[in-house]
């Protein structure tokens, strides 16, 4: 079993339709038939959306997103329309909603890898492949590919886990043409913004995006290269061989793991509250992420 701990009521709005919460997002329809996203601030662990939230989350991962949407604009259009809340919207949607193009998405989740770790290692580490596609010998958590690699992945529902599969299938399931434009993207986004994370003393070794189709166009969708879709290390302590440290909820996870959590991640018990550091932790985390990537101070 996992899930939400308590799933949250959606707020009402008038004008606007709830259409689903996801672990993060609020999907909303307004009537010119947009989607309004909106991020909250809860947070993820373990298959389970956990019963308290990181302060600010939801705007880091917006305004993150915007800012990278900028940086790649040029190789992949995006899905904004307007950044303005919608009429009768809560005041603390401020910051944290988009209103979006609705699309035709694809059903994949678009994962690029230019390192090793995570569900990859694990995969590499049993056959020698990631996805279905060979790796060299020699290689262990943290190492750096010969080059980025297209891994894709099932979408999953909340709770459940998103399954790696090969391109084949993923050309199978989706056309032959859809899949040659979202590995092209995918990479060529990838490329853009390692480099651009790398200048700032940030490793990205993987991250996942969504697309749809507007049209004949490819569109680049959901949120982009934040610390819930990312893996961003420190560059100046990056070390092959171990688990790197991260800009991401790590904080959360070893907490939940720890005798001090007192909670089986194997059980079907929920997991309990965070403690006040915790959150305050990781909240440093995601903010130290954006100020970091985007030069900007965070305010």
């Amino acid at each position: 079993m996992s899930g939400f701990v308590e799933k949250p009521d959606a707020v009402q709005v008038p004008g606007l339709v709830h259409l689903h919460t996801g672990k993060v997002r609020d999907l909303y329809q307004n009537e010119a038939g947009d989607l309004v996203m909106v991020a909250s601030d809860r947070i993820s662990a373990y298959d389970w959306v956990l019963p308290t939230e990181i302060p600010d989350k939801g705007r880091v991962l917006t305004q993150l997103s915007l800012w990278w949407f900028d940086q790649i604009a040029d190789l992949a259009p995006h899905h904004v329309i307007s950044t303005e809340l919608p009429a009768g919207a809560p005041a603390d949607w401020a910051g944290r909603t988009l209103i979006c193009k609705s699309l035709r998405m694809v059903p994949v989740e678009c994962v690029a890898r230019g390192y090793l770790t995570g569900s990859g290692l694990l995969e590499y580490n049993a056959n020698r492949t990631v996805c279905g596609l060979a790796l060299p010998e020699g290689l262990t958590d943290g190492s750096q590919l010969p080059a980025p690699i297209f891994t894709p992945a099932t979408k999953a529902a909340v709770g459940d886990h998103d399954e790696n599969v090969s391109y084949e299938d993923v050309a199978r399931q989706v056309g032959a043409e859809t899949a040659a434009d979202v590995r092209r993207a995918t990479l060529d986004v990838y490329g853009r913004a390692s480099d651009i994370a790398r200048e700032r003393g940030i490793i990205l070794a993987d991250t996942k995006f969504e697309f749809g189709y507007e049209g004949d166009q490819l569109i680049i969708a959901d949120e982009v290269l934040t610390p819930d879709s990312s893996r961003f290390w420190p560059a100046a302590t990056w070390e092959p061989g171990h688990p790197q440290p991260s800009y991401d909820k790590q904080y959360v996870r070893d907490w939940l793991t720890s005798d001090a959590s007192g909670w089986d991640r194997h059980s079907e018990q929920p997991p309990p509250p965070l403690p006040q550091h915790i959150v305050d932790a990781t909240r440093g985390k995601y903010v130290e992420a954006y100020e970091l990537l985007t030069g900007l101070p965070w305010s």
